[in-house]
């Protein structure tokens, strides 16, 4: 983790998690050289989702893959062991969900965590980078693109500083704090398993078809163009990299459009999580 992991994987706490949790009860007690594929394949079997056996797979082959570089073992024996086929997720939640997750997120989630589950549905940013308060400052959260070893922060996923507006509503769930984690647990650490939470919600509520924190995050981002901001304006505040020479060219900030944008897409979320007439009637213009 420390030679390695946290120097070149910006996810190097879910791949930590993932080895803790799936692999080492299994193979902790191997010489690493005595593990074969049979024992990987046996490891991840046992794992009910496609998506985090994957993921599990991917963090054994990088463990052994440094293993190798570093003369410690001969042999990857990921290698041979086929991914699961998985299919891009398309779920976001409806209209009559919205109000049953938000009454969740503040009846049973937890504060911390249920704090931390309305902000990612009240400004579409990826689960995992709403995190420090020494990135909020005048209403914008700016995540830095460049990781910051001594507090902690892996960068952005795709490597480009982001900045977002807060709604009003969401800051009165960041705080004043200067300092530390936004949604901290009792120890000062990060807030519970927001995954495991939004599995728990949906296991008490008979939710069939299961929601995860990014599904918030895609809940937001279809807010945006089902208002009628376009798909540039939702890739913006996304901070979806989308490459090529405009680039180059377009150094706008677009401020002022994703202060509006944020805003309006929080208050319509806003609107439907508390069952209010304006939800139905959203009219969004320049004036």
């Amino acid at each position: 983790m420390s030679e390695h992991a946290k120097r070149k994987n910006k996810s190097w706490a879910q791949a930590d998690y993932l080895v803790r949790r799936y692999l080492l009860p299994r193979l902790g007690k191997l010489n690493a050289n005595a593990i074969m594929r049979k024992d990987i394949r046996a490891a991840i079997g046992r794992i009910a989702s496609p998506t985090v056996a994957n993921q599990v797979r991917a963090s054994a082959s990088a463990i052994f893959t440094w293993g190798i570089k570093m003369e410690v073992v001969t042999q990857n024996p990921c290698r041979g062991v086929e991914r699961n086929a998985t299919k891009s997720r398309e779920r976001i939640l409806s209209d009559a969900e919205i109000p049953l997750f938000w009454a969740a997120f503040t009846d049973t989630a937890g504060k911390s965590v249920g704090s931390a589950l309305k902000t990612v549905l009240l400004t579409g940013q990826r689960p995992g980078e709403v995190k420090r308060h020494e990135h909020i400052s005048d209403g914008w959260w700016t995540l830095p693109g460049a990781p910051d070893p001594k507090i902690g922060w892996p960068g952005t996923k795709n490597g480009m500083s982001h900045r977002v507006w807060l709604p009003e509503a969401v800051r009165a769930y960041v705080g004043s704090d200067n300092s530390g984690f936004v949604f901290a647990g009792a120890r000062g650490g990060l807030a519970g398993d927001l995954g495991l939470a939004m599995r728990d919600i949906c296991t008490r509520f008979g939710v069939k078809e299961k929601v995860t924190p990014h599904d918030l995050r895609r809940t937001h981002g279809s807010t945006i163009t089902r208002l009628g901001f376009g798909r540039d304006a939702m890739n913006r505040i996304q901070n979806h990299k989308e490459g090529g020479i405009a680039d180059v060219y377009d150094r706008h900030k677009y401020e002022i459009e994703n202060r509006r944008v944020m805003e309006a897409a929080a208050n319509h979320i806003l609107a439907l999580a508390e069952r209010r007439p304006e939800a139905d009637t959203v009219i969004r213009g320049r004036f």
